[in-house]
């Protein structure tokens, strides 16, 4: 996995439904991210109602399959046992590659979790998933899922964390460090409002970095997080990719991480 990975929600289409309008654009995207080193791609049969799966699959090629880490997830209305392996199949039918990492995008309320990790660790036995994990979950509902396994076990927990928007900085992340699960944060640039960050935009300038660059790396020099901001264009994912390779020194990051406690 890289140190920083490429959302897809929107990529695609939203909600459901696809938009066939930009792929060659969303393609590239994805490709240029690849190609700089942005080897985690995170998508999910949700979006755009398949279709961003589709992209990815289309985005891969070329690239030898080892280089790249694939993460989508299954949608909570698809949760039981049957369900889940009818949408693992047709996912994995839409990238043309397994999947290395399967989430539950959601807590369920259709089917009880081992319902759903059972189906996980059958798709594990059959190869069509590496691993599996949760998003959008608290300890108490990932220790539950822990609890069902039988013969693999929860690997990474996707959730929401930026500088903004940090509730499992006394809960998840400190249990996913302790029981070394890997930490997924989504939204990390609060759909740009940390890009334009004057302290963040002020601390760069010392390393020669953008606010956007300086919030992901905040993230990166946390053990065992990942974040995963939007691949939104290739402008963007350049400078994403710029977020890599280095790290913000101990008193910067706690500058950063002291000023925007307030906002949390």
């Amino acid at each position: 996995m890289s140190a920083i990975g490429m959302g897809t929600w929107g990529i695609g289409g939203g909600y459901w439904v696809p938009d066939y309008s930009k792929d060659v654009e969303w393609v590239e995207v994805l490709k240029t991210g690849v190609s700089l080193g942005i080897t985690f791609i995170d998508t999910a049969e949700m979006y755009g109602g398949g279709h961003s799966e589709e992209l990815v699959g289309m985005a891969i090629k070329g690239f030898s399959r080892d280089e790249v880490f694939i993460v989508s997830k299954v949608w909570p209305t698809n949760a039981s046992y049957d369900n889940v392996l009818k949408s693992a199949y047709a996912s994995v039918k839409r990238i043309g590659t397994y999947i290395d990492l399967y989430l539950l995008h959601w807590p369920s309320d259709v089917a009880p979790i081992c319902e759903t990790v059972k189906a996980f660790e059958k798709l594990v036995d059959e190869g069509i998933i590496r691993f599996y994990g949760l998003s959008n979950f608290g300890v108490r509902g990932i220790e539950e899922a822990r609890s069902c396994s039988k013969k693999y076990d929860v690997v990474a927990i996707e959730n929401h964390y930026s500088l903004l928007h940090r509730d499992d900085e006394d809960s998840v992340i400190p249990y996913a460090q302790r029981e070394g699960l890997i930490y997924i944060a989504y939204t990390p640039l609060e759909r740009g409002e940390l890009a334009r960050s004057r302290l963040l935009a002020d601390i760069g300038g010392r390393y020669g970095k953008t606010a956007a660059q300086v919030a992901l790396n905040w993230l990166v020099c946390i053990d065992n997080v990942v974040p995963i901001p939007k691949a939104g264009s290739v402008e963007h994912v350049k400078e994403n990719a710029g977020a890599m390779g280095w790290r913000l020194a101990k008193e910067d990051w706690l500058e950063i991480s002291r000023r925007f406690s307030k906002k949390s």
